[in-house]
């Protein structure tokens, strides 16, 4: 499949080490080599941690082939309406090679 219906609109990656990173992309190549703009990471807390979840910003942001596991446009409406600060949820985990 190709990302050309994806440029330049709000995305989610999934990486192979579990990260999940949300931002605009705005460049990729025949590698799935993507360039995110506006990037934060979202760090989602198991329901035992007592800490809140929270939103790392990145900006400019490039993610090599490689490690990318998943890319899925998002929904901007549902996304803006939940507050990922009260988000709790298992770890994704890591793919194997």
């Amino acid at each position: 499949m190709s990302l050309n219906s994806y440029a330049n609109k709000k995305v989610c990656i999934i990486t192979t080490d579990g990260r999940n990173l949300v931002g605009t992309l705005v460049a990729f190549d025949n590698t799935t080599n993507l360039v995110l703009k506006s990037t934060v990471e979202r760090v989602i807390r198991s329901p035992e941690d007592g800490e809140p979840s929270s939103e790392v910003p990145h900006g400019l942001y490039v993610v090599r082939g490689e490690n990318v596991c998943l890319v899925g446009l998002v929904d901007e409406t549902l996304d803006e309406s939940i507050n990922w600060t009260e988000v709790k949820g298992a770890p994704i985990g890591t793919t194997k090679h």
